[in-house]
């Protein structure tokens, strides 16, 4: 994985997510505030214990068409946002391994914490991307998932108050 040349970098990979490598890209000195997402395989599942990995599969061309949409979304309700990364893996992951990465920044830590909190919701909500649990007693797919719904737009932010960052 290579950050691109642009401000947004969306990527669906089957390589390990770099969360150093996302936050390094996105750190600019035009930005106070970078904040960063890293979702991992942990242990438990829905009405589930002793996970032992998962395996997430996707559909590959509406899924990075959802995530570059996911992006400009958060674009036109925060417009000044400076660098946007939207990472996600595929393939089999162990626990502790990141699945999801989602690095904004901004130049103040408000619109940055918001962008980046409406990015991960509605990734999980809009983008065509499953994921398999494997436990001691076998593998399934998750008991969370849902039908994909279109992205839509992040509820309108409060007016902000002072202008410290």
């Amino acid at each position: 994985m290579a950050p691109p040349g642009g401000l947004d970098w969306v990527e669906l990979t089957s390589d390990p997510l770099d969360l150093g490598a996302a936050v390094d890209w996105a750190t600019v000195a035009s930005c106070g505030a970078v904040v960063s997402f890293s979702g991992v395989v942990r242990e438990f599942a829905e009405g589930r214990s002793g996970v032992s990995g998962m395996t997430y599969e996707a559909y590959e061309e509406p899924a990075v068409r959802a995530m570059g949409e996911i992006v400009a979304e958060a674009r036109r309700a925060w417009p000044d946002l400076e660098r946007i990364a939207l990472l996600h893996r595929t393939g089999r992951l162990e626990l502790s391994e990141a699945s999801v990465i989602v690095v904004v920044a901004a130049p103040h830590r408000g619109p940055a914490f918001a962008a980046a909190e409406f990015v991960i919701d509605a990734l999980k909500r809009s983008v065509p991307i499953w994921k398999q649990e494997h436990w001691a007693g076998g593998s399934d797919w998750a008991v969370e998932q849902h039908p994909i719904a279109p992205v839509t737009a992040p509820a309108p932010a409060p007016a902000a108050s002072g202008t410290r960052g």
